[in-house]
């Protein structure tokens, strides 16, 4: 009991506990007692008429907090009050384990705290993390017990709320009255592990002298925290025959974990679960009543904190902040803390050495590249030293390596294999290009899964990437169609980092960088390659176009698009950020044979608040008009679609008004969905447009709009020849009857 720790006002509840005899014989045993013990005495007119608050007062000042409550537990076994001797020994252990928590995630904090800011988002929960905390496991109706699912995009800073709440737990900010214990399992460390229990996971996570009934005596008062779930590769989709339901079978760590998950171990306990999106696929439908919950990182208003407080010139700061900020998918990379960190990071070197920082954030591969070159040269050099080559080949080598063989964590096989020694990894990390993969485990990562993909698509760029000592590693041709396939579902910006880096003013750094010329001799051999790409129909039928849109945005060269994109005839574009309108529109202007457009507008992140994002319809912002000028930049398009997009009607309007310029020669338009004020609006282009053939308004539900419509679509000068899919209610059938016997062709029936 030495260990533990009850403040003053918790033995003042105990004190308050004992009847009035047992107080006065409780006042003269502690006065013996620390006459045995050798402690400073207590006088009889001291104790004779003091209270239970002035007596517990007395004992902390001639004592202190930790050797009054020492005192006052050795007497309760004396007064015969089993009770609170059994009280006394769970608040003990519930202490110790808040200090040996405490002590851990301190430690865990600093480890991974090195893009810390002083003064900005230290490891203090805010009010506004703790009532989303506290609100996740709010009773919901009866559902209970209570499953928390929090997923986010990978460092996107799961792992550092966790640690923050934690910390805030330990501390008694958090929970303080829901639960008596919470526990941390790291599935990157437990997946190191054969066989175990429940019991033995906790024990990895508990002082020696909590005993464990006492744990599990109540387990309505645990949190099971399972933090980087994906790691197991665990589906959860097993037979109940083979979950365990005892705590203290040993099993394989996924099916120790999983009966947690789905119930069959401490079915009462709360659990949280940290994972990345869609990992394992369908895991709403397998937990009991989950609480689904995502991390969006960084607000923008912490995005902004964060460069004032890395800057230390204000003005500095934001003007640096401005410029990321007018660039879309850099400034949505910055939700993610690290990338915030690095970005910012380079921007103050970039100022440091002079330099424009306007020209460093036109794109993304232009910061990650600077960044990079500012790691490896020294500040009054202009290239690095053969060392510092040397080392950043052998990276670039084990990046593309792991690309390939979907490796994000390194032993020393792989790092040997690459020519990275042991002696080089306090170097890699201390220059921030590593992070230690976990304590227990000689393994490192890339800080970010971001810096791998940059510097895998350097090492094409490199005098032989063909040499590569893993034979899993593919040409550059492959990688482009491994790419734009998305045959690997992790690879996100490897190819448009591999296009970015062939601009002009890239190559003159990546020249400095490895001392050759390599990439002049990259950038016509993937033209080529390219163009035929996109001349093949069944590969066509398989490419993610925006990821070859994005490539050509990072690249921005008005020749090299031109002549990929003009084989295309038809294209497919998902929207789902800003950032895919504008580049939506820079490659759409290129595809000089283009004759069918899909747009799909799905709901965005358009801002965060706090935890839980704020959905936001992306047509709204207006900013899909643009998407609308290739309709009559385009001569030769003819068939438009819009899946599941739902425009603001000021986008009905700039639509309606494109439509029925001299140069849209719109065909067909398909999957649009308009307003009853919008379908006024249509209702005048069916007037003046003869160009329009096919209408299809699938799943317009049209009330108001529905006459006006009708008087249109039944007028002379309306050439319309196909309407599909109208939703008619009773009251306007009667109207749709009309259109019917006008000679309209309606290709489905009405609703």
């Amino acid at each position: 009991m030495a260990a533990s720790f009850i403040p003053d006002f918790r033995l003042m509840w105990y004190l308050e506990e004992l009847r009035r005899k047992e107080f006065v014989k409780f006042k003269e045993l502690i006065r013996q007692e620390a006459w045995n013990r050798g402690l400073p005495p207590i006088t009889g007119s001291e104790i004779r008429n003091v209270k239970r608050q002035g007596f517990a007062g007395l004992l902390k000042e001639r004592y202190g907090e930790q050797q009054a409550w020492d005192l006052a537990l050795s007497i309760f076994p004396k007064l015969n009050r089993k009770d609170l001797c059994e009280k006394a020994a769970r608040e003990s252990a519930i202490h110790a384990y808040r200090a040996h928590v405490k002590e851990k995630f301190s430690r865990l904090w600093c480890r991974e705290s090195f893009t810390e800011v002083q003064g900005c988002f230290d490891q203090t929960i805010t009010q506004e993390e703790g009532a989303s905390l506290e609100d996740y496991f709010t009773p919901r109706a009866a559902r209970k017990p209570h499953t928390v699912v929090l997923h986010g995009v990978p460092r996107i800073g799961k792992t550092r709320l966790l640690t923050k709440l934690m910390l805030a737990w330990s501390d008694g900010r958090l929970y303080r009255d829901r639960f008596s214990f919470v526990f941390y399992f790291c599935c990157r460390e437990l997946k190191q592990l054969t066989a175990t229990s429940l019991v033995g996971l906790i024990s990895r996570e508990r002082p020696d002298c909590i005993p464990i009934t006492e744990i599990v005596a109540q387990p309505e008062r645990l949190l099971f925290i399972i933090d980087s779930f994906e790691e197991l590769c665990c589906t959860l989709s097993e037979p109940e025959s083979e979950l365990c339901s005892d705590w203290r079978e040993e099993r394989p760590v996924k099916t120790v974990l999983g009966s947690l998950l789905r119930r069959k171990i401490l079915p009462e306990a709360a659990l949280l679960l940290a994972v990345m999106p869609e990992r394992p696929p369908g895991l709403q439908n397998i937990l009991e009543h989950p609480n689904m919950q995502v991390l969006t990182g960084f607000q923008q208003s912490h995005r902004k904190q964060y460069f004032c407080c890395l800057f230390e010139d204000r003005g500095q700061a934001l003007e640096a902040f401005s410029l990321v900020r007018d660039n879309e998918q850099l400034f949505t990379m910055c939700r993610v803390p690290l990338l915030c960190w690095m970005v910012g990071t380079c921007l103050k070197q970039e100022l440091e050495r002079g330099r424009d920082l306007a020209a460093t954030c036109c794109r993304i591969s232009s910061v990650f590249l600077s960044y990079v070159f500012n790691l490896f040269t020294p500040k009054d050099a202009h290239c690095p030293s053969q060392q510092d080559r040397d080392q950043l080949k052998a990276l670039c080598s084990l990046a593309a390596e792991g690309m390939w063989t979907d490796t994000w964590v390194f032993g020393e096989e792989e790092l040997g294999r690459n020519g990275i020694a042991d002696a080089d990894i306090p170097t890699l990390l201390d220059l921030k290009v590593f992070r230690k993969y976990s304590e227990s485990v000689r393994a490192y990562s890339f800080i970010h899964m971001c810096l791998q993909e940059f510097y895998a698509a350097m090492f094409y760029l490199l005098d032989s990437p063909g040499g590569h000592p893993s034979p899993a590693v593919g040409c550059t041709e492959a990688l482009l169609l491994t790419f734009l396939k998305k045959e690997k579902s992790s690879w996100v910006f490897v190819g448009s980092f591999l296009m970015g880096l062939l601009r002009e003013s890239e190559q003159q750094k990546l020249d400095a960088l490895f001392g050759s010329q390599r990439s002049r001799a990259v950038e016509p051999q993937l033209r080529g390659y390219l163009r035929s790409l996109t001349e093949q129909e069944d590969f066509l039928q398989q490419m993610e176009f925006p990821l070859l849109f994005y490539g050509l945005f990072e690249m921005q060269s008005d020749a090299f698009a031109s002549q990929v994109m003009r084989g295309l005839r038809g294209v497919h574009l998902p929207i789902r950020e800003n950032a895919d309108l504008a580049v939506s529109a820079y490659c759409l202007k290129y595809c000089s044979n283009l004759r069918e457009v899909c747009f799909q507008v799905s709901n965005v992140f358009e801002e965060e608040r706090g935890l839980e994002p704020m959905i936001s319809d992306l047509c709204v912002s207006g900013e899909i008009r643009i998407l609308f000028e290739v309709l009559t930049s385009n001569p030769n398009l003819r068939n438009l679609t819009l899946t599941c997009t739902n425009l603001s009607h000021k986008d009905e309007l700039v639509l309606c008004s494109t439509l029925t310029h001299p140069v849209c020669h719109i065909e067909q338009l398909l999957n649009s969905s308009f307003s009853s004020e919008g379908c006024r609006v249509l209702s005048f282009v069916l007037l003046r447009n003869n160009k329009l053939k096919v209408l299809d308004l699938s799943g317009n539900e049209l009330e108001e709009g529905m006459p006006a419509l009708c008087e249109a679509l039944g007028h002379p000068d309306c050439t319309l020849q196909h309407l599909i899919k109208l939703c008619v209610n009773v009251g306007n059938f009667i109207l749709w009857g009309h259109l019917c016997l006008a000679g309209l062709q309606p290709l489905s029936v009405p609703c």
